[in-house]
């Protein structure tokens, strides 16, 4: 009986990968590839989160530089009397061109948080395969076929096809087109404010 699991611990697995030295340097490598993963998996989160943070800072600018301008706008107009209408085009030329960078700026950073968005992806799947290797790794122990094995690995990350879903309008392009109908209703309300007042 002694005899049995001495025999049965000799043949698990995780023995014979002790005992041969290139699965034992296989798997060392591969609990070394996915702790950088894992880095990089954490430090493309943390990114993602920033950028989130910066684009929500960039809506507050927005709505409260527009909100500011009205208001002077408003309060100078009705302390100082009519100002005439024909000079309305210099405050809307700087609401214009400061809604314009503002809403540049808000794609960049969502274009920018979309790519993260994928290089996280990406990396979370190279992690399911690394554990799903290494999982077979140890459950088969000298019977992992290291070439053949490593090889479906590596193909299996060249032949990674990322999946687009085809649509025409994305979160992004309602969210530009938010911002644009908004910027134009506040020119509006600068023409009223200065002409009607």
């Amino acid at each position: 009986m002694m005899a049995d699991q001495e025999s049965k611990s000799v043949n698990h697995p995780l023995n014979q990968i002790a005992e041969s030295p290139t699965h034992k340097l296989l798997l060392k490598q591969w609990f070394k590839e996915e702790e950088l993963i894992l880095g990089r998996i954490s430090l493309k989160e943390t990114q993602i989160d920033t950028v989130r943070k910066e684009i929500t800072q960039l809506y507050c600018f927005f709505f409260l530089f527009h909100s500011t301008s009205l208001l002077l706008l408003f309060t100078s107009n009705t302390s100082t009397g009519s100002i005439s209408c024909h000079r309305s085009w210099i405050p809307s030329v700087c609401s214009l061109l400061s809604s314009l960078v503002i809403i540049w700026a808000i794609r960049y950073k969502t274009d920018v948080e979309t790519h993260i968005g994928k290089l996280l992806d990406r990396e979370k799947e190279d992690s399911k395969l690394l554990s799903k290797c290494v999982q077979e790794l140890k459950f088969k122990g000298i019977e992992f076929d290291l070439l053949k094995e490593v090889d479906a690995l590596r193909r299996a990350k060249s032949l990674r096809v990322e999946a687009k879903a085809v649509s025409k309008w994305s979160a992004r392009d309602f969210v530009t087109l938010f911002f644009v109908v908004v910027s134009c209703l506040i020119l509006g309300l600068i023409r009223v404010v200065l002409c009607n007042a």
